[in-house]
């Protein structure tokens, strides 16, 4: 399949790079940020070095190839010396790397498939020497696999523990899932299944793609493929999804009733997606026709519109956290209030004053509920079985939490 065309894309490039000359990389959202934070404090200057050296966006897949090269390079030397503490990290952060480098290519093109298998490759090497054990997980979908990473807790010894599926955002991937060390979920001790359904990163390379009804598929042969798994508490399984995951996870827990909690972060829930694709940086737009399979921007439009929780939101019986921005540019928050409130289920919505898209880097996620932590936190409860009050919070400027109960 050729790169999607878009009108915008085509009318704006020039306006993409002119503002990425003039605010970086993070010019439509952190993206330099969320794939750091994984890595840890050694990754720092990396990222640092590739905010420095981006000044266009031709400029974003060879700055974070490079990056990645030298990564790997530091981690086989590390294993030939036999520091496999050393090659571990590198290998995890060079993984990252070269699926940050991934990014810009709209299509299975030669480069494509070779950052993907580097990519595979060092984070292959990163769980041989990894401080939990770290699996490849390969979900049969429609004669084909989605790929993810089953990640069990430090010091797993035996027994069925509770679990999250993790599904990432547009520009998100498996491997910045589960950070190397002190992740949300290992450390309270649920295992993760980090995983791209179709249409995201490497199911994109396999041309599985995003529809309604793949997704509602995916949602079963994934739990199937948890349940199976002898380490897996079948009674104790959440989803979690940041930004499009958002409405990926939802999806999932609106037709898959197995899940016993969802949670969702940095919403991507207005039916049809006007706002992102039509307003929005054209780079999403470009990026979801790959997903989803189209090349002509027409019959995309119209397939767009298929995409709601519509008529599905109902189906949710089981608790269901919502985080969002006050803010939020991609995805107006009145859409987010009215999944609120047509859902029948225990519910909270926790909204951060001033906060866009991405809930955080504001007074309000500063001083009030740290918003990982509080989903995490909340997650493990459910999982717990604890009950808990269906409330709107609203997360002020000061940090307080204004509560009013659904």
């Amino acid at each position: 399949m050729n790169a999607p065309v878009t009108r915008r894309w085509t009318e704006q490039r020039w306006l993409i790079d002119n503002v990425i000359r003039s605010v970086g990389i993070d010019w439509d959202q952190p993206r330099s940020i969320n794939y750091n934070a994984p890595c840890g404090p050694e990754a720092n200057a990396d990222f640092a070095a590739i905010r420095e050296r981006v000044k266009k966006y031709a400029d974003i897949s060879p700055a974070f190839e490079i990056a990645a090269k030298r990564r790997e390079a530091k981690a086989k030397a590390a294993e030939d010396a036999g520091e496999t503490v050393t090659a571990r990290q590198n290998y995890f952060i060079a993984a990252v790397q070269y699926a940050a480098s991934q990014w810009p290519y709209d299509e299975n093109n030669e480069k494509n498939l070779a950052l993907n298998q580097r990519k595979r490759e060092c984070y292959l090497n990163y769980a041989r020497y990894a401080d939990h054990k770290v699996e490849a997980a390969w979900i049969p979908f429609q004669g084909k696999a989605l790929p993810g990473w089953l990640h069990l807790p430090p010091g797993y010894s035996g027994g069925r523990i509770p679990a999250v599926v993790a599904i990432p955002g547009m520009d998100g991937f498996k491997e910045a899932g589960v950070a190397m060390y002190g992740d949300r979920w290992l450390s309270r001790g649920i295992a993760v299944l980090s995983v791209e359904g179709p249409g995201q990163y490497e199911s994109a390379v396999h041309n599985i793609h995003v529809s309604m009804e793949n997704w509602s598929e995916a949602a079963t042969a994934i739990m199937n493929w948890m349940i199976a798994r002898p380490e897996i508490d079948a009674q104790r399984i959440g989803v979690t999804g940041q930004s499009f995951g958002s409405f990926f996870a939802t999806i999932s827990a609106s037709v898959e009733p197995r899940y016993r909690a969802c949670a969702v972060t940095a919403t991507c829930l207005e039916p049809g997606f006007h706002t992102i694709f039509e307003e929005a940086s054209p780079t999403f737009k470009q990026r979801f026709m790959y997903m989803s399979g189209f090349t002509d921007e027409q019959t995309f439009d119209l397939f767009r519109k298929t995409l709601t929780w519509e008529s599905h939101a109902g189906n949710i019986k089981v608790p269901y956290l919502c985080v969002a921005g006050e803010s939020d540019e991609l995805s107006p928050l009145a859409h987010t209030e009215r999944l609120l409130k047509t859902l029948q289920c225990p519910k909270r919505l926790v909204v951060y004053q001033d906060s866009r898209h991405s809930v955080g880097n504001v007074p309000a996620a500063s001083l009030g509920p740290t918003p990982a932590v509080m989903v995490a936190d909340w997650m493990d409860a459910r999982l717990a079985g604890k009950p808990f009050a269906s409330e709107r919070w609203f997360v002020e400027a000061s940090g307080r939490v204004v509560t009013t109960a659904y």
